[in-house]
């Protein structure tokens, strides 16, 4: 897939300055503006003015024609563009891409973290890679999606799944969640191939996506709310913590919990009770090519 149509796996770094140029204020850095402005955001020249790199320089940097600016023109660029941490992280990455490359992690998942799963009972929990594919669940996370967690890739089931929508009680804010993160690892694993096929994939399938990924957001989230509406036990309110895990870059154990004595516990507790279909939900492994690598 052409990067050009901005629907590329790896976001370069001219696409990027572009996008987050048109969202700056000019009233906000000092530029006055009237009714006779039609640019959105930033033009280059203030960009580059206010950065203070020349005007060539910035626009060849636009152009993809300009490599590996130097940390001062990153950092100016960061601080005139309004960056946060996130997308700060998400620059530098870019701008570094043509140095080095990293590769895209390997797939295998220690025995001692599937105990740890086996551990959890009270409360939802998996592992997930930088593709989003659910790598190994327990119990309550197969039950609470209706489904083996071996398979199960939360894009997928966020944006193409029809059927399941509905289990999203935050669906508009799901799908923010899911190509900011998939921004970030397009920047940090370009070459890919798994990655850049499921971005087509979801490109081709959902217009929501498409419009979401031309914008170039990038989103880290560590924690937070995610609500479901599950079809057996109704609302869930849960906080979502994301533990990465250290021997193993992009992946990690993500645990749903409940507040102690709450609604949301009741209902999980009632849902440890079920079983999926009329029959138990069998515990996923991670399948056996998963286990040799994900990278290829």
């Amino acid at each position: 897939m052409d990067d050009h149509t901005g629907l590329g796996a790896a976001e370069d770094l001219a696409g990027f300055l572009r996008t987050r140029r048109s969202r700056v204020d000019p009233a906000a850095v000092g530029i006055p503006t009237d009714s006779r402005r039609r640019v959105a955001g930033l033009r280059r020249e203030e960009v580059a003015h206010l950065s203070g790199v020349s005007v060539d320089y910035y626009v060849r940097l636009e152009q993809g024609r300009a490599t590996q600016p130097s940390e001062q023109v990153l950092d100016a660029l960061a601080r005139v563009l309004g960056l946060d941490e996130t997308e700060r992280e998400h620059l530098y990455r870019l701008a570094r891409q043509r140095r080095r490359r990293a590769k895209a992690p390997a797939g295998r998942i220690r025995p001692e973290l599937l105990r740890v799963l086996d551990l959890v009972t009270g409360a939802p929990a998996l592992i997930m890679d930088h593709r989003l594919d659910v790598r190994a669940g327990n119990r309550l996370a197969e039950l609470l999606h209706g489904r083996p967690a071996e398979g199960l890739n939360t894009a997928r089931h966020i944006f193409l799944e029809e059927a399941e929508r509905g289990l999203y009680a935050d669906w508009e804010q799901c799908t923010l969640d899911v190509v900011g993160h998939l921004r970030l690892s397009a920047g940090q694993y370009p070459d890919d191939p798994r990655l850049a096929s499921l971005i087509g994939e979801l490109a081709m399938g959902s217009e929501r996506f498409r419009r979401l990924w031309a914008r170039a957001d990038v989103r880290a989230r560590t924690h937070g709310r995610k609500a479901y509406r599950h079809p057996l036990v109704g609302l869930l309110e849960l906080h979502q913590e994301n533990f990465a895990l250290p021997d193993a870059p992009g992946m990690e154990l993500i645990v749903l919990s409940a507040p102690a004595g709450s609604p949301t516990e009741d209902g999980l507790r009632l849902l440890a009770g079920l079983s999926a279909d009329g029959g138990e939900v069998r515990r996923a492994r991670p399948a056996a090519n998963d286990r040799r690598t994900a990278g290829s």
